[in-house]
Order: C-alpha cells, then structure tokens, then sequence
C-alpha cells in the first residue's frame, strides 16, 4: 500500500459525462482580492516598470486598503506593464474561496502558501477560459465530450486547498488541456476557404502586415510585437500565446479570432474601431 504522504493529489471524481460547471469570473475583480499581484510577483525595471520589485514584496503604490495609489496614472507613471496583465480573475479566487477571505495582513501566516498559490490559480484561469471557449465553436462539437470533462477537472482543482494547489502538477494538466485546444484549433480554422497560413512561433517583430488576410491562420505562439496589423483580417485565426506587445491593430478585425485573451489585447495598440470578440473589452489607453 503507497504511502499516503506519497500521493499525488487528485480532484473529486468527475462523472461520465459531467454537466458545464459553474465556472468562477474568469476576470480580475481587484475589489476582491487582496492585491496579490502588486505583492507575489516581481517585476524588473524597463518600459514596463518603473522600478525593481522581488516576489513577496508590497509594490511601494499599494495602500493599506489593498488598492493602488497611482492606479487612475499607471501609464503615465511608468508602470504600463500593471496595465496590461490580467489574473483571469484568480486573484479574488485565491483570496476569497482558497484562503476564505483571511488576507495577508491580518493573517501573516497564510502569505507564503497565499503568493505561491497566485500563478498557480491563474493558470488554471486560463486554461477555462481557452475550454470554455473551445465549448462554444461549433465546429469543435466532436471534441465536447472531451472538453466538458476537462472543463469540469480542471474547475474543480480551482476549489482545492493551497496544499493541493502547491502538489499539482499544472503543467501536466496544460499539455493534456493544449492537445483538445489544438484539435480544436483545426476543426474550426478547417472551415475557413484556402489556403491558411501557417506562422506557429514564428519571428514576426515589426512584420509589416497592413491589410493581411491572416483567417484561419495558425499565429500560436507568434512574435508580433511592434508589428503593423492595421486593417489586418484575423478572424479565426488561432492566437494562443501570440505577442501583440506594441502590435498596431488599428483597423484589424479580430472578431471570431481564436483564443485571443484581454492581456493581449491591453499589451498593443488599437482604437475603439478595432473589431474585437464580444467577451473582450476595449483597453481605457486606446484612443
């Protein structure tokens, strides 16, 4: 018999054909949360941020109520990279449902486990969020069984303890997760007439693209950071990990575009005219 300290953790068991769970908000409510990003993660100084920071330390913006100082002038005062990232809402899952409310100040015993759950919690954020979508496509319906339990698995580990979330190995979990987004990714670029492109991590830093017909393209994992993407077409195009930092999306069409997240849409620039998907929100810096 293994040694019960041996296990690896396991979520509840999921039915045969598990039902579409609630899913938490798969969006960031800094109301809820105890600042855990102006704490846990580090940042070095750049473009980005205006000064060095260690993980585990208080950004020197944040106020004892938990909310930035500076929030309403990030930009302008040099911390542009706070405006781009997004915890997919695992920033009030971890303080609201994995530590119950107890926040870092009054309860300093829970920081450690509380910041080391953060990156963990916001990867399995992500990973709904891409499921949640994929349910959505109907040219995915093939893989809906497949998708529902993986869906369902990984909501469940969003509920576990920090313990549990501290012995996942979510890595795992993303390489079995990114082989049903990639089937997917298939299926429904597979409905766009032509010949797609296929730029799969490709360089394409400062790529002069203006008015391309990128549909259905494959840009997983792309660089297309500085690149010239106005009146671009990228209707189903697969954006999974594409780089859009500084990217000029003024006038393109990424309605329908695959995967594509609010962090990459806050990271390039764009205007109120850019066609983006109806779950996503236009940045407040684009003009």
């Amino acid at each position: 018999m293994d040694d019960v300290s041996t296990r690896r953790p396991r979520p509840p068991a999921v039915p045969a054909l598990p039902a579409v769970p609630a899913l938490p908000v798969l969006q960031a409510d800094c109301s809820s949360c105890f600042a855990l990003c102006c704490v846990a993660l580090p940042f070095a100084k750049s473009s980005d941020f205006a000064m060095n920071k260690p993980a585990g330390t208080p950004c020197k913006n944040l106020r004892e109520d938990f909310r930035c100082g500076i929030h309403t002038r990030l930009r302008d005062s040099g911390f542009q990279g706070c405006t781009v990232f997004d915890c997919f809402g695992a920033g009030q899952q971890v303080s609201q449902v994995t530590f119950g409310g107890r926040d870092w100040r009054t309860h300093p015993e829970t920081r450690a486990e509380m910041f080391d759950a953060l990156p963990v919690m916001r990867q399995l954020h992500e990973l709904l969020f891409y499921v949640a979508e994929a349910l959505t496509l109907p040219a995915a319906a093939p893989l809906h069984p497949r998708l529902r339990h993986a869906l369902a698995e990984t909501e469940q580990w969003t509920r576990a303890d920090a313990a549990a979330l501290a012995a996942l190995d979510v890595g795992a979990l993303r390489q079995k997760i990114n082989t049903l987004l990639l089937k997917t990714s298939e299926l429904a670029r597979a409905e766009v007439p032509g010949r797609k492109k296929n730029h799969r991590g490709a360089d394409l830093m400062g790529a002069r693209l203006s008015g391309a017909d990128l549909r259905g393209a494959n840009l997983r994992g792309s660089y297309l950071i500085a690149a010239d993407l106005i009146g671009a077409d990228l209707r189903t195009a697969d954006l999974i990990g594409a780089d859009f930092r500084d990217a000029d999306l003024r006038g393109a069409d990424l309605r329908q575009a695959l995967f594509l997240t609010q962090p990459q849409l806050n990271a390039a620039r764009g205007t109120p005219a850019t066609r983006i998907p109806p779950h996503l929100t236009h940045p407040a810096h684009w003009a």
